[in-house]
């Protein structure tokens, strides 16, 4: 009986850590102002542009294609990517937090892997 406990608390946390996993949802891209006008494609240029898609994280200067998506148990979601500079050859290794805004559930926070806050996006229209 004790064993089948364990395995109901077991699943209820897993259900609840993908309940959490789908407050980040990533199927529409996000960005700020010039972030979005550049999901389709470089329209403009912008200084201050980040854009964030199920698949890479784009600033005006760089390019990080995720490699790796992990959930966090406080719903954040940390990625790994394979990245590249404007200007360099190769490409380099990053990690990215993504965790929703204290000020508005409807904004993302990035953050690197030091805890830099690198912008705050929202979903595209």
């Amino acid at each position: 009986m004790r064993r089948g406990g364990l395995l109901v608390s077991a699943f209820m946390v897993l259900a609840a850590s993908q309940a959490t996993a789908a407050g980040i949802d990533l199927s529409k891209p996000y960005g700020n102002k010039s972030g979005c006008i550049n999901k389709n494609g470089q329209e403009v240029y912008a200084e201050d542009m980040l854009l964030l898609t199920s698949e890479a994280f784009v600033t005006v200067a760089s390019a990080c294609t995720f490699t790796e998506k992990k959930v966090q148990a406080d719903g954040s979601l940390v990625v790994k990517a394979s990245c590249q500079a404007e200007g360099e050859e190769g490409e380099t290794p990053g990690q990215f937090t993504i965790r929703k805004s204290a000020k508005n559930a409807k904004r993302l926070v990035i953050a690197d892997e030091d805890g830099n806050v690198m912008g705050e996006v929202s979903r595209c229209k």
